[in-house]
């Protein structure tokens, strides 16, 4: 396959909190697929055929007058990344329970040990969305369950969901490097029978799931709410991530129209990840 060719934003953002989280999440529904926050600045990536010099105009962020935000850009190869996110790349650690490592990191102590080269694909752990859903998955029996992984990125929470004990899992992400990425994370982590498609949720069809995952933006999570409803068993888990703290209620009406109600929440940083029962 070619190597791709990205842009690489540096945002310089004042003050930082809650700034960078908001810039990420407008960012990303523009289609910025992957983003390196430090203490003072974040590197965002857009593929280069998707994007073009007017493409961050529409950044409300930006035009803000609480926040002062300076940014340039370059183009970036996908082999420069990497060296990049290998350099500044640090494992983290879950509830003391689940360790989402880089290959070239120790092994450590940790009950369930997660190897991961995301290759410009979301979920590292690192962001709190992901971090939560983490969270969330090590508190359920997934013990012989079936799980579906929508915007899976990564693959890290398909992963898990398979160390946690599920017996079919399927992972669905419309990026296409996502999609390579997490068979190649998936393979790495020896759990072969994870399905990986590419696509959305037109995908979805007759497949029944005992949990269902999604970790994407607000406006996806509301139009497609009701056909991950529809796969559910039962008895059926819907975990939802991706959306701040304010767009809650309007989350929460969308399962409640499909006949779920929320159970629990968990929230770091205005990010909220929800548990949805029947």
């Amino acid at each position: 396959m070619s190597t791709k060719v990205y842009i690489e934003y540096r945002f310089e953002v004042s003050p930082m909190e809650p700034g960078g989280d908001i810039l990420i999440a407008q960012l990303g529904e523009i289609g910025f697929e992957s983003f390196v926050q430090e203490d003072e600045h974040i590197l965002a990536y857009i593929q280069k055929e998707d994007w073009s010099i007017d493409s961050i105009e529409d950044v409300q962020l930006l035009n803000n007058p609480i926040f002062e935000i300076a940014y340039r850009f370059k183009e970036i190869e996908q082999e420069n990344w990497n060296a990049a996110w290998e350099k500044n790349f640090q494992p983290i650690i879950v509830d003391n329970t689940c360790k989402i490592r880089a290959p070239f990191h120790e092994k450590g102590d940790e009950k369930y040990d997660i190897v991961i080269e995301p290759k410009m694909s979301f979920g590292t752990g690192h962001h709190e969305t992901t971090h939560m859903m983490l969270q969330h998955i090590l508190e359920l029996d997934l013990k012989d369950k079936s799980v579906l992984d929508m915007g899976c990125g990564t693959g890290v929470l398909a992963i898990l969901s398979a160390m946690r004990g599920a017996i079919l899992v399927d992972a669905i992400d419309i990026d296409n490097w996502s999609y390579l990425n997490a068979k190649e994370n998936i393979a790495r982590n020896g759990f072969e029978f994870i399905a990986v498609y590419e696509g959305d949720a037109t995908l979805l069809g007759k497949e029944k799931y005992d949990l269902i995952i999604a970790n994407i933006n607000r406006n996806i999570l509301l139009n497609d709410i009701p056909t991950y409803v529809n796969c559910l068993n039962e008895n059926g888990i819907l975990l939802l991530s991706g959306f701040y703290n304010e767009d809650l209620p309007i989350i929460t009406g969308a399962c409640h129209k499909e006949g779920m109600e929320i159970e629990k929440k968990l929230e770091k940083n205005n990010w909220v990840a929800a548990k949805y029962v029947f």
